[in-house]
């Protein structure tokens, strides 16, 4: 238990060590939770044959121990109702593996997805890409620098996403080596960057990175994935203080999970404890249908009623906007909340 204690108050240096140093086994999850595992938890030990479990100890200090429903370890444990086949979800539900070369994305017309690295620090139990075919798509400097070829002769890209896997999984030269040679594209004007590493692990913005990104010639902006507001503590509001006095644009989006933020008022805290982290609150996910994953799902009219509820509780803008992905479609599809004014 000490192992974790330490690891409450990471330095800005040791991320790697942090990114190493998991657990990867669902009893040794629950053990250290002091969380008795009954019948359905055991059952759900043999889920990790579909998805592996990988959770830094870092992300499970934050944990409530003795909670078995707790809203972060109901993210990332394995489950039986994973091997549930779901009609309607599939292994691919947004239509991505055929990228238009290993590891990009071109999915909307002015901006394309690099797939950095397959990895992620933990695995989210409803990731959309939990079935992708990484190994097809590798982050290294040869698929890179295709990937880039493809940007430099497409000048209406004017937006790079970097996106995984994990983009921050990446090592700061090789971030640099990217950022340089989209720099040198005349036609990119912004770098957005999808990433729940500076959440998992805040030690993960280096004062490296944020020099970088601070010295870049593009708009940079930061997408965070944050699902509940007990994810967010003062190491992580200490990395988006640094990233915002470097000019970064500080965002989050989140997907509506069932049993972790599925009601207005944990939605409000995630709002408010967001905007006091100085991030502002983007998009909220209806679930993508990745087979594995349909015990998270929230209808749409549920989730619309959760939505008209959350704008009476927080200002407007600290609401994000309520969207689902739709494979083949040129943009994020809105969900209508029946309101005249939203």
């Amino acid at each position: 238990m000490a192992h974790i204690v330490t690891l409450n108050t990471p330095s800005r240096e040791d991320w790697l060590l942090q990114l190493a140093d998991v657990v990867t086994d669902p009893n040794e999850l629950l053990r250290l939770l002091n969380v008795d595992a009954d019948e359905k938890l055991l059952a759900g030990r043999e889920a990790k044959r579909l998805f592996a479990l990988r959770v830094p100890r870092a992300f499970v200090a934050r944990m409530e121990k003795g909670n078995p429903d707790d809203p972060l370890l109901k993210q990332v444990l394995t489950s039986q109702d994973e091997f549930i086949v779901a009609p309607g979800f599939s292994t691919d539900p947004l239509e991505e593996q055929n990228s238009v070369v290993p590891g990009l994305l071109h999915k909307y017309r002015n901006r394309a997805l690099l797939l950095v690295k397959g990895g992620c620090a933990v695995n989210c139990r409803y990731c959309f890409r939990r079935h992708f075919p990484y190994a097809d798509n590798q982050g290294n400097k040869r698929n890179w620098q295709t990937a880039l070829d493809y940007i430099a002769a497409h000048p209406e890209l004017d937006e790079i996403i970097f996106s995984g896997g994990d983009p921050l999984m990446a090592k700061d030269h090789e971030l640099d080596w990217l950022i340089t040679q989209l720099e040198a594209i005349p036609h990119i004007k912004r770098l957005r960057i999808h990433s729940r590493l500076p959440v998992v692990i805040p030690a993960r913005i280096t004062d490296e990175l944020t020099h970088r990104l601070e010295q870049s010639s593009l708009q940079i902006l930061l997408v965070n994935h944050i699902n509940h507001a007990n994810e967010i503590d003062e190491t992580f509001r200490d990395a988006m203080g640094r990233l915002r006095r470097a000019g970064v644009t500080l965002l989050n989006q989140s997907v509506l999970l069932r049993g972790v933020n599925d009601n207005a008022a944990t939605l409000a805290d995630l709002s408010n404890a967001l905007f006091d982290a100085g991030v502002m609150p983007y998009y909220i996910h209806v679930l993508d249908k990745v087979q594995g994953a349909a015990h998270f799902m929230v209808g749409d009219d549920e989730a619309r009623a959760i939505m008209r509820e959350l704008l009476t509780l927080v200002s407007g803008y600290m609401v994000p906007k309520l969207a689902r992905e739709i494979g083949g479609e040129p943009s994020k599809t809105p969900l209508d909340l029946g309101l005249k004014q939203y």
